[in-house]
């Protein structure tokens, strides 16, 4: 038996009491009326921060903050109009902040529920079902606001912090791992991108030609949306690395580098599979003695001239004349195999979502996920939870036959 296990057939045998927000919390509603406080944080998704930090290009903060509303240490903060993508957190650090008055502020009674309980709660599958489910319409504009008042009608499983406190641990050893794993990522790019530098720096400094000169640039064929499918084989690249859909035939084949002309104009991709280049992609034909996947290496290298390049306007463009213009250097083709295949294993550690750590990191996020739902549903005393969940399945149940 678990140390969880322990405390709850100790502490609550016969359940788990359920309260309100309402029941623990009230609305903080004091102002930055003197306009001390010169520390403005916002809200994201990523949680509460330092506006400076979140928003470094550009400035969002009133001048006069008088407005602005105080947050203390626990303090809850979320955005009414984007709850919904998680744009709710806490102040952990013992200093006193200011947030936009668009937010909603509130405080929590410590010692019923725990911040971080309550926050692991609220982006629980549970928790996010209520808080959609909670939101109210704004007439004729089609969108969503939660207001305290229906923010105060949410559920929550309340067990003794005790038990809260050992949920909080378990949970908090996931995401620390997480961050662990996101952190050597992180890492592993920067040490990719070091070697890259440097195995392709000799290239660089030998004799240089002209990209045109050596391998043929070929534009795209158009394609329009109607003649694409949602899923398929046959990737259709337009004006991204994200495909825009899928095709019933290629006019490119596997093992291809391509350079993005029009939006993400610049962005240099590499495709394993056949696809179809659209009029806005520009792939490269190559000889025998290069490799194609190594000319895609030495184009990420010097992607910071490629994209000196894009003609700025309300869509970015890189014309075909300035691809052909790009300087290039490359050595024997045995050399090249060898380059490749060292960067190659970095790359693949590094963004291949089947191995290496990007694979890890969304296993480690299925399982907390998994783990935190579990440890956060509770029997509720009087068997309440049993047919609110009931009902809920019911109502999923009867919205999946309608959109059949």
């Amino acid at each position: 038996m678990t140390k969880l296990e322990q405390l709850i057939e100790q502490l609550c045998p016969n359940g788990v009491e359920y309260k309100t927000i309402g029941d623990f919390s009230k609305v903080e509603k004091g102002k930055n009326k003197n306009q001390l406080c010169k520390l403005a944080y916002s809200i994201t998704k990523i949680g509460l921060m330092p506006t400076s930090e979140y928003f470094k290009d550009a400035k969002v903060t009133s001048e006069n903050t008088s407005g602005y509303r105080i947050v203390r240490k626990n303090w809850f903060v979320y955005s009414p109009s984007r709850i919904d993508v998680g744009s709710i957190n806490y102040l952990r650090d013992d200093i006193e902040v200011i947030v936009s008055p668009l937010n909603v502020v509130f405080s929590i009674n410590e010692s019923v529920i725990l911040p971080q309980y309550l926050l692991y709660y609220l982006q629980s599958r549970e928790g996010t079902w209520q808080i959609i489910t909670s939101r109210e319409g704004i007439e004729g504009t089609g969108r969503k606001l939660l207001p305290f008042e229906k923010m105060a009608k949410i559920k929550v499983p309340v067990p003794p912090i005790e038990v809260q406190e050992e949920i909080v641990r378990i949970l908090d050893n996931f995401t620390e791992l997480s961050a662990e794993l996101s952190a050597e990522l992180s890492a592993r790019k920067k040490q990719y991108e070091y070697y890259r530098d440097k195995l392709l720096a000799f290239c660089c400094s030998t004799q240089n030609v002209v990209l045109g000169d050596v391998v043929d640039i070929n534009r795209g064929v158009r394609v329009v949306r109607s003649q694409l499918y949602e899923n398929g084989i046959i990737p259709v690249f337009q004006n991204s690395l994200k495909p825009l859909g899928y095709y019933s035939e290629c006019n490119r084949k596997a093992g291809t580098t391509f350079v993005i002309g029009a939006g993400a104009a610049g962005e240099i991709g590499y495709s394993d599979t056949d696809f179809w280049a659209a009029d806005d992609c520009f792939t490269f034909e190559c000889p025998e003695e290069i490799n194609n996947k190594y000319l895609y290496h030495y184009l990420m290298n010097i992607q910071y001239r490629i994209f000196s390049k894009v003609r700025r306007s309300s869509i970015p463009r890189l014309s075909r004349e300035s691809i052909e213009k790009i300087s290039f250097s490359y050595p024997e083709i045995e050399i090249q195999n060898r380059i490749v295949k060292v960067l190659d294993n970095f790359e693949a550690i590094c963004s291949d979502l089947n191995i290496g750590l990007p694979a890890e990191i969304e296993a480690r996020q299925k399982q907390y996920e998994y783990y935190r739902d579990l440890l956060l549903t509770f029997a509720e005393t009087g068997g309440k939870l049993a047919d609110r969940q009931t009902d809920r399945q019911t109502d999923r149940q009867t919205d999946r036959q309608t959109d059949r």
